[in-house]
């Protein structure tokens, strides 16, 4: 047995000496009776003492005074662990306030029965906390998701398998599609898709674009466990760890609320159309139907003798109608209000003609002091093929705009020829003024829908700011473009637009015939008249029967008039529909053609038209209405009428009419 005198034999040792100074680690060694015997460097430094403060002094005394960690409990736990065993002990120790972590190791040396000394080390395992740390952090955090996931009520999110089969199941899927965990966990997620998706393979497709784009999203209807459905949004996420695919991620959304409420509101849009539809149609037969007796008494007067004044005043009153009417048509027409355009035509019209009219009809709106002229260069072709109210529109917006912010001086109108090719003329039209003019700021705006230049003018003069946009589609559709400058005259403003027309072989009336030339054609070479003879009934067209139907009074006896302008002697007329069944039942023979007015009461066109299919008639129904919206012939031609023309009646267009269903 070692006495006192080998512990400090042994202890003394310049091995052991040298060990226990020189360790990183922060060691004591202890004798028998649990005092210092000799400190480690590390642990002086550690604690801050010298070994003067350390030798010879009790362990457990010296952590007391100096309120050494880890305290007395631990290390007195880790060394009986040690002295009852006889075995190397550790302990880790947490700090109280649970941000330290220290390591206690004891290793006791026997001689049979007897302690010849202990050595005791002590370090702060920082690592180690912190690697332990940071995993428990990581494991609360998956248990957070986890019980988040398991928790959510809104939401569907469940696991699959790579091959689709279903591996959990939160609170929301039980909610949403009405399983329990025990019934769906292990089947296919097919389960939630109808017949017709599952034929088409569905379910595996999803899958499939999953693994290839590493998601896929799908809005459809899917199906409960009672057989219910709902419309879903779903969205699947291809899950891998470790760059191993171990499945898919599915979450489930019930979107059937908001399904029904986008149904209502496109339900409601939809009516809001039909009621637009037919508020226009209303409005379309509510102007149509005055405008038709006004221009067709006004027709009628005009083939009558006039005094020139008269002359003047009945040709003014047709311009303006039809330029009116032409106005009426665009703003009723339902499909260029849908979608903004305007559909160009083509017509023989004359520029210089176009351009006097729009300044005969401006005359009324000129002030006092102001001159309103025009030049016309001479190189102008008399006749061309070009839209005339889009170029009339036009000219008359910029005119329009010229006169309103002019107060004194003058508006001019200049039209010249610019340039020709083999088929067409470019003609630029200016109109110049001595107004206002427009400010720096605002030129780039111009043409810029609704918007007035001059916030300081716009309470002086009124207007919707629309002019010039439009004035710029109108020019863009005629294949030109427009644009201003400042008038180089003085104050003012200068706005021009450039149209392509067509060219077309120049009338020439003679006594004997109507024959035409080529503009400039230095050869004067005679060619094919264009221009054809108004239509003409033959006397046995006019020994024809007549049926006139039409519920307004004034209409109706223009019509009447209209008719034996024509030449027509044989004409009966019904109030409405079912007179008109009537009249064409009761009457044998039968009528050789029915003119059939649309909107009239008791019964109205189209039904009396499909009365009188039913009785086996055949006769030529002619639609003509105020109701010119399209689409409208099509209904009208679907239910047996043959044919439709459009109030107001184009005396023209009407004879072409009676023509083709008279021979």
């Amino acid at each position: 047995m070692f006495g006192s005198a080998d512990v400090m034999a042994l202890v003394g040792s310049d091995s052991l000496v040298q060990s226990a100074a020189l360790t990183p680690i922060p060691t004591v060694v202890l004798d028998s009776r649990l005092n210092i015997c000799h400190a480690s460097e590390s642990f002086l430094t550690l604690n801050n003492l010298t070994h003067e403060d350390c030798n010879g002094i009790g362990i457990y005394e010296i952590i007391s005074t100096k309120g050494l960690k880890p305290g007395v409990v631990s290390v007195m736990r880790t060394i009986d662990s040690a002295l009852s065993t006889k075995k190397v002990h550790i302990t880790v120790d947490h700090d109280a306030a649970g941000i330290g972590e220290w390591s206690i190791r004891a290793v006791p040396i026997f001689k049979g029965e007897t302690l010849l000394y202990l050595q005791l080390e002590i370090q702060e395992a920082v690592e180690e906390h912190e690697g332990r740390q940071t995993i428990n952090d990581q494991l609360d955090t998956n248990d957070t998701y986890r019980i988040l996931v398991q928790t959510v009520k809104d939401y569907a999110i469940f696991m699959l398998d790579t091959n689709g089969n279903v591996k959990t199941w939160n609170a929301g899927a039980a909610l949403l599609k009405g399983y329990t965990r025990e019934e769906i966990v292990g089947r296919h997620f097919s389960s939630f898709y109808g017949e017709d998706d599952r034929k088409d393979r569905k379910p595996e497709k999803e899958l499939e674009i999953c693994m290839r784009d590493g998601k896929v999203e799908d809005e459809s209807w899917r199906y409960r466990k009672d057989g219910s459905r709902f419309w879903a949004n779903v969205i699947i996420t291809s899950v891998y760890r470790n760059g191993v695919h171990i499945g898919f991620s599915k979450v489930t959304r019930d979107l059937t609320e908001r399904k029904a409420s986008e149904s209502n509101l496109i339900s409601a849009y939809e009516e809001a159309a039909r009621l637009k539809s037919a508020f226009l149609a209303n409005m379309s037969h509510e102007i149509r139907t005055p405008m038709h007796g006004m221009l067709s008494a006004l027709s009628l007067m005009m083939d009558s003798p006039l005094t020139p004044d008269q002359q003047e005043l009945g040709s003014i009153m047709e311009e303006s109608g039809a330029v009116l009417l032409q106005v009426i048509n665009d703003i009723l027409d339902y499909s260029k209000l849908a979608s903004g355009s305007f559909s160009i035509n083509s017509h023989i019209i004359s520029i210089p003609d176009i351009i006097t009219s729009v300044m005969r009809g401006a005359q009324t709106t000129v002030k006092p002091g102001i001159k309103l002229e025009a030049t016309l260069d001479s190189n102008l072709p008399k006749s061309v093929r070009g839209d005339p109210l889009r170029f009339r529109q036009t000219v008359q917006n910029l005119v329009s705009n010229a006169l309103k912010f002019t107060e004194s001086g003058s508006v001019q109108i200049h039209a010249i020829l610019t340039s020709e090719d083999d088929t067409t003329y470019t003609i630029r039209t200016e109109i110049a003024d001595s107004g206002i003019g427009i400010p720096e700021s605002s030129i780039g705006s111009l043409f810029t829908p609704f918007t007035q230049f001059d916030a300081s003018a716009t309470k002086r003069y009124k207007g919707t700011g629309l002019g010039l946009s439009i004035s710029k589609s109108l020019a863009e559709l005629m294949g030109g473009e427009i644009g201003f400058y400042p008038n180089l005259a003085g104050h003012g403003s200068v706005f021009w637009f450039t149209a392509k027309v067509e060219k077309v072989a120049e009338v020439i009336e003679t006594k004997q015939t109507q024959v035409n030339r080529t503009d400039k054609d230095s050869a004067g070479a005679m060619v094919v008249p264009i221009v054809s003879s108004p239509p003409i009934l033959d006397d046995a067209s006019r020994e024809k029967r007549l049926l006139l139907v039409e519920d307004n009074l004034v209409n109706r006896t223009v019509m009447l008039k209209l008719l034996k302008r024509f030449g027509f002697d044989n004409i009966d007329t019904a109030g409405d529909g079912a007179e008109a069944v009537q009249a064409t039942l009761d009457n044998n023979p039968h009528y050789d053609l029915i003119l059939m007015d649309i909107s009239m009461p008791v019964m109205d066109g189209i039904r009396a038209t499909i009365e009188i299919r039913k009785a086996g008639l055949q006769v030529p129904i002619i639609a003509m209405t105020a109701n010119a919206l399209k689409g409208d012939v099509d209904q009208y031609l679907a239910n047996g009428m043959s044919d439709y023309v459009s109030k107001p009646v184009d005396r023209r267009l009407l004879m072409e009419v009676l023509i083709k269903w008279l021979k």
